[in-house]
């Protein structure tokens, strides 16, 4: 017991308390919440909104270079192709045939791509992903492009 200006103070001691303390913060700050199911982002203009209706109604033709893009490039490149804050959009004039031939896109797939016409950054390889999957996904970009008057 210790005094201090005439009140009576009890200090109670308990064995352990700063370590448990210590060691309950420790592990708040230490977990990692579980991630939510990301889904696609949501449009933030107009053009956005047109492609991705466009892009919902895409043909049968199309529709395995849909499901690869969908499984290899969307997460970086927009569920429409319509880019996302990590990677530029696909449908884009400075993607058109003339500019960025199909086999730019293999090329891309295959060895990656040095940032050269936005600031999002070096594009890895994506090894997993062979050149006819790739021709297929061209074929899905190429007919979205199509739709929006880039030929």
């Amino acid at each position: 017991m210790s005094q201090t200006r005439g009140a009576n103070v009890t200090i109670r001691r308990i064995p352990g308390f700063w370590t448990v303390g210590a060691g309950l913060l420790f592990s708040l700050a230490c977990t990692t919440p579980e991630p939510e199911p990301q889904s696609a982002p949501e449009p933030i203009d107009e053009i956005q909104v047109v492609l991705r209706g466009i892009a919902a109604a895409s043909p049968p033709e199309v529709a395995q270079g849909k499901t690869l893009f969908e499984q290899n490039c969307s997460v970086c490149h927009g569920p429409a192709g319509d880019g996302t804050t990590q990677g530029p959009p696909l449908v884009h004039i400075i993607y058109e045939p003339n500019h960025h031939a199909d086999a730019a896109f293999i090329l891309a797939a295959r060895n990656g791509v040095r940032a050269h016409h936005w600031r999002f950054g070096d594009m890895a390889p994506l090894p997993g992903v062979t050149d006819e999957m790739v021709q297929e996904i061209v074929g899905y970009i190429r007919w979205l492009q199509r739709q929006v008057g880039i030929e």
